[in-house]
């Protein structure tokens, strides 16, 4: 079976010869390909093609398509990215600096013109043509209620997410909605076939479950009713969500819910039961430090806990820069080992 039919038969129930294994490796790509992270992320044929290398090297079973998160705020007017050798890229100039850019802040007309989204189309274009029909292809797409944070600020977003005035906040959260509906959609039509819905603010770690019930759900349904939720994974920035899994199956439909470290895995389980995929996820801030025996362990945990019943896939979260090469072909080969079905 293919990677992609794996990943199905997991969300399905039906057999397979293992569980799916999820690597994400998205910051190594500049030092598998010898270049400055500035010129690498503006190449989206060097993206690809690290992806592709990185997933014959160590054998996991999907590829990424996104550059960065900040590359949602380039799209919509953000002018400078600050760029790190050893960190992830942030968003050095906000683009809304104040309230009163809130009325002025439009939406393109179609982002598939604009200059930042180039190397992204470029990337989903070649990774759609070598692996598009075998491996899970996955892109990432932030929120209405999250994106304002990189567009702002997150101390200046929290402010005016609770306290308002509410009526410029709804004005921005509907740019920002418009602004999903249109990236969700491009992403599918070059390639994307797993849809990571990055919504932190989906978790009552943050806000708090009657905040995500009343100031929260209702942008989620706007985000997603346009296109439909095949191929979306419900994901909160590695926060906890377990209080939310029914509300979300209820309200939104999503079936594949992508845990974080802190959640508990075992409760997520019996929740999500053969509704739909349950992800267990390795810390892999905690693996900088760990030797490749106690990731190895660590992996036999969790696969011990999520993988009876079905339904489960194993991965990890944003794979830092720090982990040692060490310690990713040993959390890899335990999760081959462990979520063997055979």
């Amino acid at each position: 079976m293919t990677p992609l039919q794996i990943l199905a038969a997991a969300q399905n129930g039906t057999p397979a010869p293992r569980i799916p294994v999820f690597c994400n490796l998205l910051d190594q790509g500049a030092r598998e390909m010898g270049l400055r992270p500035q010129s690498y992320f503006a190449d989206g044929a060097a993206v690809a093609e690290a992806q592709l290398r990185m997933q014959r090297r160590y054998g996991q079973d999907n590829v990424w398509s996104l550059h960065y998160v900040g590359k949602e705020a380039e799209i919509l007017g953000c002018k400078e990215i600050l760029f790190a050798h050893d960190g992830v890229p942030n968003v050095a100039d906000f683009v809304i600096k104040s309230l009163d850019d809130i009325a002025k802040f439009e939406i393109p007309a179609d982002i598939t013109q604009t200059e930042a989204w180039q190397p992204i189309g470029e990337c989903l274009s070649i990774l759609a043509d070598e692996v598009g029909a075998t491996h899970p292809i996955c892109a990432y797409a932030t929120a209405s209620t999250t994106l304002p944070a990189i567009l702002m600020g997150m101390d200046k977003w929290m402010e005016l997410f609770l306290l308002g005035p509410f009526d410029l906040r709804d004005e921005l959260l509907r740019k920002c909605s418009d602004f999903f509906h249109q990236e969700i959609a491009a992403l599918r039509a070059a390639g994307a076939n797993v849809l990571i819905y990055s919504t932190p603010f989906g978790s009552p770690y943050f806000v708090g479950r009657r905040q995500v019930e009343a100031g929260v759900l209702p942008w989620m349904r706007r985000d997603l009713v346009p296109g439909g939720v095949e191929g979306i994974v419900y994901y909160c920035g590695m926060a906890p969500f377990n209080e939310v899994i029914d509300l979300v199956f209820a309200e939104l439909g999503i079936t594949t819910h992508y845990l974080g470290p802190l959640a508990d895995l075992a409760d997520a389980k019996v929740l999500i039961g053969n509704r739909g995929l349950c992800c267990g996820v390795i810390d892999d801030i905690r693996m900088i430090h760990w030797t490749p025996e106690q990731t190895r362990l660590e992996v036999q945990r969790i696969i011990e806990i999520g993988k009876p019943g079905g339904h489960f896939l194993f991965g990890n979260g944003v794979m830092p820069l720090a982990v040692p090469e060490a310690n990713i072909r040993a959390m890899l080969a335990a999760a081959f080992e462990y979520g063997n079905w055979q």
